[in-house]
Protein backbone atom coordinates (compact mmCIF):
# COMPACT_ATOMS: atom_id res chain seq x y z
CA UNK A 1 0.00 0.00 0.00
CA UNK A 2 1.41 3.38 -1.27
CA UNK A 3 -0.73 6.84 -0.09
CA UNK A 4 0.81 10.03 -2.09
CA UNK A 5 -0.69 13.16 -1.06
CA UNK A 6 -1.28 15.06 -4.40
CA UNK A 7 -2.34 18.52 -2.61
CA UNK A 8 -2.90 20.37 0.35
CA UNK A 9 -2.58 23.83 1.86
CA UNK A 10 1.04 23.72 2.87
CA UNK A 11 4.13 22.95 0.02
CA UNK A 12 6.46 19.80 0.91
CA UNK A 13 7.38 19.65 -2.39
CA UNK A 14 9.25 22.23 -4.83
CA UNK A 15 7.80 21.52 -8.14
CA UNK A 16 4.23 21.31 -6.29
CA UNK A 17 1.38 23.72 -6.27
CA UNK A 18 -0.29 24.24 -3.24
CA UNK A 19 -4.29 25.30 -2.40
CA UNK A 20 -7.04 25.07 -0.03
CA UNK A 21 -7.47 21.56 -0.58
CA UNK A 22 -6.84 17.74 0.07
CA UNK A 23 -5.98 15.12 -2.54
CA UNK A 24 -4.26 11.40 -2.32
CA UNK A 25 -3.53 9.37 -4.32
CA UNK A 26 -3.51 5.35 -3.23
CA UNK A 27 -1.65 2.03 -4.49
CA UNK A 28 -3.39 -0.85 -3.15
CA UNK A 29 -2.26 -3.82 -4.90
CA UNK A 30 -3.92 -3.90 -8.37
CA UNK A 31 -6.31 -0.93 -7.34
CA UNK A 32 -6.05 2.67 -7.90
CA UNK A 33 -7.71 4.97 -5.74
CA UNK A 34 -8.21 8.58 -5.88
CA UNK A 35 -9.50 10.52 -3.02
CA UNK A 36 -10.55 13.77 -3.62
CA UNK A 37 -9.37 16.55 -5.89
CA UNK A 38 -8.94 19.35 -4.39
CA UNK A 39 -10.22 22.79 -5.05
CA UNK A 40 -9.14 22.93 -8.59
CA UNK A 41 -7.48 20.37 -11.62
CA UNK A 42 -4.14 21.52 -9.76
CA UNK A 43 -3.66 18.19 -8.95
CA UNK A 44 -3.15 16.88 -11.63
CA UNK A 45 0.01 19.03 -12.88
CA UNK A 46 1.31 17.82 -9.29
CA UNK A 47 0.50 13.82 -10.23
CA UNK A 48 2.92 14.43 -13.25
CA UNK A 49 5.70 16.37 -11.21
CA UNK A 50 5.12 13.56 -8.62
CA UNK A 51 5.18 10.76 -11.60
CA UNK A 52 1.63 9.41 -10.57
CA UNK A 53 0.06 8.31 -13.48
CA UNK A 54 -3.73 8.73 -12.90
CA UNK A 55 -4.73 7.26 -15.88
CA UNK A 56 -4.36 4.17 -13.90
CA UNK A 57 -6.95 5.05 -11.33
CA UNK A 58 -9.89 3.47 -11.30
CA UNK A 59 -11.89 4.35 -8.57
CA UNK A 60 -12.35 7.66 -6.83
CA UNK A 61 -13.89 8.35 -3.56
CA UNK A 62 -15.28 11.66 -2.80
CA UNK A 63 -15.18 12.39 0.91
CA UNK A 64 -17.60 15.06 1.33
CA UNK A 65 -19.55 17.42 -0.70
CA UNK A 66 -17.07 20.48 -0.17
CA UNK A 67 -15.68 22.49 -3.06
CA UNK A 68 -12.25 22.31 -1.73
CA UNK A 69 -12.25 18.55 -2.00
CA UNK A 70 -14.30 18.05 -4.98
CA UNK A 71 -12.96 21.43 -7.14
CA UNK A 72 -11.34 19.21 -9.26
CA UNK A 73 -13.96 16.40 -10.16
CA UNK A 74 -15.16 17.92 -13.62
CA UNK A 75 -11.34 17.89 -14.95
CA UNK A 76 -10.40 14.62 -13.78
CA UNK A 77 -14.27 13.21 -15.11
CA UNK A 78 -13.20 14.85 -18.29
CA UNK A 79 -9.90 13.36 -18.57
CA UNK A 80 -10.14 10.24 -17.21
CA UNK A 81 -14.21 8.48 -17.85
CA UNK A 82 -13.53 5.24 -17.30
CA UNK A 83 -13.21 5.94 -13.30
CA UNK A 84 -15.80 5.16 -10.97
CA UNK A 85 -17.00 8.03 -8.88
CA UNK A 86 -18.28 7.09 -5.36
CA UNK A 87 -20.25 10.01 -3.28
CA UNK A 88 -22.55 9.87 -0.74
CA UNK A 89 -26.49 10.71 -3.14
CA UNK A 90 -26.71 14.13 -0.86
CA UNK A 91 -23.10 15.06 -1.68
CA UNK A 92 -24.87 17.10 -4.81
CA UNK A 93 -26.46 19.03 -1.92
CA UNK A 94 -26.25 23.25 -1.42
CA UNK A 95 -23.63 23.19 0.75
CA UNK A 96 -22.93 27.50 2.26
CA UNK A 97 -20.65 29.17 4.70
CA UNK A 98 -22.71 31.60 6.93
CA UNK A 99 -20.51 34.77 8.30
CA UNK A 100 -22.09 37.41 10.93
CA UNK A 101 -20.21 40.95 9.23
CA UNK A 102 -19.90 39.45 5.46
CA UNK A 103 -21.69 37.68 2.52
CA UNK A 104 -22.32 34.18 3.14
CA UNK A 105 -20.62 31.82 0.34
CA UNK A 106 -21.50 28.81 -1.76
CA UNK A 107 -19.07 26.22 -0.82
CA UNK A 108 -20.69 23.06 -2.30
CA UNK A 109 -19.79 21.40 -5.62
CA UNK A 110 -21.13 20.96 -8.82
CA UNK A 111 -24.49 19.33 -8.63
CA UNK A 112 -24.25 18.23 -12.40
CA UNK A 113 -21.60 15.73 -11.26
CA UNK A 114 -24.18 13.79 -9.51
CA UNK A 115 -25.71 13.02 -13.62
CA UNK A 116 -22.33 11.67 -15.01
CA UNK A 117 -22.35 8.06 -16.53
CA UNK A 118 -18.99 7.09 -14.20
CA UNK A 119 -20.50 8.52 -11.05
CA UNK A 120 -22.33 5.73 -7.96
CA UNK A 121 -24.56 7.77 -5.82
CA UNK A 122 -24.63 5.82 -2.28
CA UNK A 123 -26.77 5.79 0.69
CA UNK A 124 -24.91 4.47 3.22
CA UNK A 125 -21.98 2.06 4.05
CA UNK A 126 -20.59 0.29 1.15
CA UNK A 127 -17.63 -2.12 -0.09
CA UNK A 128 -16.41 -1.13 -3.39
CA UNK A 129 -13.56 -3.56 -3.43
CA UNK A 130 -11.74 -6.67 -1.93
CA UNK A 131 -10.28 -4.77 1.18
CA UNK A 132 -11.89 -1.30 0.49
CA UNK A 133 -14.66 -0.21 2.28
CA UNK A 134 -16.38 3.20 2.77
CA UNK A 135 -18.90 4.44 5.99
CA UNK A 136 -20.88 6.91 6.91
CA UNK A 137 -23.49 7.48 9.35
CA UNK A 138 -21.74 9.10 11.92
CA UNK A 139 -24.30 10.23 14.95
CA UNK A 140 -21.97 10.87 17.73
CA UNK A 141 -21.35 14.53 18.35
CA UNK A 142 -18.68 14.26 21.30
CA UNK A 143 -16.24 17.03 20.63
CA UNK A 144 -17.99 17.94 17.24
CA UNK A 145 -15.83 20.80 15.76
CA UNK A 146 -17.15 24.54 16.62
CA UNK A 147 -16.32 25.53 13.23
CA UNK A 148 -19.34 23.56 11.62
CA UNK A 149 -21.65 25.89 13.36
CA UNK A 150 -21.19 28.15 10.38
CA UNK A 151 -21.43 25.20 7.65
CA UNK A 152 -25.00 25.20 6.45
CA UNK A 153 -27.27 23.50 4.14
CA UNK A 154 -29.52 25.62 1.92
CA UNK A 155 -33.23 24.24 1.46
CA UNK A 156 -36.28 25.19 -0.03
CA UNK A 157 -38.34 26.10 2.52
CA UNK A 158 -41.94 27.86 3.26
CA UNK A 159 -43.49 29.75 0.79
CA UNK A 160 -40.83 28.24 -2.05
CA UNK A 161 -38.24 30.64 -0.01
CA UNK A 162 -35.07 29.44 0.83
CA UNK A 163 -33.41 28.94 4.23
CA UNK A 164 -30.76 27.69 5.98
CA UNK A 165 -30.42 24.10 7.72
CA UNK A 166 -27.33 23.26 9.72
CA UNK A 167 -25.48 20.94 7.88
CA UNK A 168 -25.54 17.48 9.60
CA UNK A 169 -22.41 16.14 7.19
CA UNK A 170 -24.70 12.78 6.39
CA UNK A 171 -23.09 13.59 3.26
CA UNK A 172 -19.23 12.60 4.70
CA UNK A 173 -18.32 8.93 4.51
CA UNK A 174 -14.31 7.60 5.37
CA UNK A 175 -12.39 5.24 3.23
CA UNK A 176 -11.12 1.89 5.15
CA UNK A 177 -8.11 0.38 3.71
CA UNK A 178 -7.47 -3.54 5.02
CA UNK A 179 -3.74 -5.19 3.66
CA UNK A 180 -4.27 -8.46 6.19
CA UNK A 181 -4.19 -7.03 9.39
CA UNK A 182 -2.71 -4.00 8.68
CA UNK A 183 -5.60 -0.95 8.33
CA UNK A 184 -5.74 2.59 7.26
CA UNK A 185 -9.06 5.01 8.12
CA UNK A 186 -9.25 8.39 5.71
CA UNK A 187 -11.01 10.94 5.94
CA UNK A 188 -11.12 14.60 4.55
CA UNK A 189 -12.30 17.27 7.20
CA UNK A 190 -13.65 14.72 9.70
CA UNK A 191 -16.57 17.42 10.01
CA UNK A 192 -18.36 14.62 12.20
CA UNK A 193 -15.00 14.66 14.69
CA UNK A 194 -12.29 12.92 14.92
CA UNK A 195 -13.63 11.20 17.62
CA UNK A 196 -16.54 10.15 16.63
CA UNK A 197 -15.20 8.64 13.48
CA UNK A 198 -12.84 6.79 15.42
CA UNK A 199 -15.85 5.26 17.53
CA UNK A 200 -18.15 4.32 14.25
CA UNK A 201 -14.71 2.62 12.93
CA UNK A 202 -14.48 0.84 16.10
CA UNK A 203 -18.00 0.02 16.40
CA UNK A 204 -17.15 -1.62 13.05
CA UNK A 205 -14.58 -3.25 12.91
CA UNK A 206 -13.92 -4.29 16.61
CA UNK A 207 -10.29 -2.39 16.78
CA UNK A 208 -8.71 0.84 16.07
CA UNK A 209 -6.93 1.48 12.66
CA UNK A 210 -3.33 1.36 12.35
CA UNK A 211 -3.05 5.01 10.85
CA UNK A 212 -5.59 7.77 10.53
CA UNK A 213 -5.68 10.03 7.41
CA UNK A 214 -7.69 12.77 7.81
CA UNK A 215 -7.82 16.76 8.24
CA UNK A 216 -9.60 17.78 11.57
CA UNK A 217 -11.42 20.65 10.86
CA UNK A 218 -9.84 22.83 13.72
CA UNK A 219 -8.64 25.82 11.90
CA UNK A 220 -10.20 29.57 13.30
CA UNK A 221 -8.66 33.05 13.07
CA UNK A 222 -9.30 32.98 16.77
CA UNK A 223 -9.04 30.90 19.66
CA UNK A 224 -10.96 30.82 22.64
CA UNK A 225 -9.88 29.40 26.04
CA UNK A 226 -12.38 26.18 25.31
CA UNK A 227 -11.68 25.99 21.89
CA UNK A 228 -8.00 25.21 23.27
CA UNK A 229 -8.87 23.02 26.04
CA UNK A 230 -11.83 20.58 23.33
CA UNK A 231 -8.44 20.69 21.21
CA UNK A 232 -6.04 19.02 24.08
CA UNK A 233 -9.28 16.15 24.78
CA UNK A 234 -8.93 15.56 21.39
CA UNK A 235 -5.36 14.72 21.82
CA UNK A 236 -5.56 12.96 24.72
CA UNK A 237 -7.99 10.61 23.76
CA UNK A 238 -5.98 10.39 20.19
CA UNK A 239 -2.90 9.38 22.85
CA UNK A 240 -4.67 6.89 24.43
CA UNK A 241 -5.70 4.81 20.85
CA UNK A 242 -2.03 4.45 20.04
CA UNK A 243 -3.37 5.33 16.11
CA UNK A 244 -0.74 6.99 14.26
CA UNK A 245 -2.28 9.88 12.83
CA UNK A 246 -1.11 12.01 9.51
CA UNK A 247 -3.61 15.74 9.58
CA UNK A 248 -3.49 18.98 7.96
CA UNK A 249 -5.61 21.00 5.26
CA UNK A 250 -8.33 22.45 7.75
CA UNK A 251 -6.86 21.32 11.26
CA UNK A 252 -4.64 24.49 11.71
CA UNK A 253 -0.98 25.04 12.82
CA UNK A 254 -1.92 26.29 16.05
CA UNK A 255 -4.27 23.66 16.54
CA UNK A 256 -1.70 20.87 15.28
CA UNK A 257 0.60 22.39 17.72
CA UNK A 258 -1.26 21.90 20.49
CA UNK A 259 -1.79 18.60 19.63
CA UNK A 260 2.06 17.72 19.33
CA UNK A 261 2.74 18.62 22.68
CA UNK A 262 0.58 15.74 23.55
CA UNK A 263 0.94 12.97 21.10
CA UNK A 264 4.55 13.75 20.22
CA UNK A 265 5.40 11.43 17.04
CA UNK A 266 2.34 9.53 17.03
CA UNK A 267 0.78 13.09 15.12
CA UNK A 268 2.48 14.18 11.65
CA UNK A 269 1.92 16.91 9.12
CA UNK A 270 0.46 16.21 5.43
CA UNK A 271 1.88 18.58 2.95
CA UNK A 272 1.59 18.48 -1.07
CA UNK A 273 3.75 16.10 -2.49
CA UNK A 274 4.65 13.73 0.84
CA UNK A 275 4.10 9.48 1.03
CA UNK A 276 2.77 9.14 3.89
CA UNK A 277 2.65 5.72 3.80
CA UNK A 278 4.66 2.71 2.02
CA UNK A 279 4.05 -0.59 3.20
CA UNK A 280 6.83 -2.01 0.86
CA UNK A 281 9.44 -0.37 3.03
CA UNK A 282 7.00 0.00 6.31
CA UNK A 283 8.19 4.09 6.13
CA UNK A 284 5.90 5.22 9.43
Amino acid sequence: MKIITLIENTQGHPECRAEHGLSFYIEMGERRILMDTGASDAFLTNAGKLDVDLGTVDTVVLSHGHYDHGGGLPAFAARYPAARIYMQKSACGSFWHTYPDREDRCIGIRPELADLPQCVLLEGDARIGDGIALFTDIRGRRLWPEGNRELKRRVRGAYEQDTYEQDDFRHEQCLVLEAGSFHVLLSGCAHNGVLNILDRYRGLYGRWPDVLISGFHMKKDVYSGADLADIRKTAQELKETKVLCWTGHCTGQRAFEEMKEILGDQLRAIHTGGVLLDTGDMRL
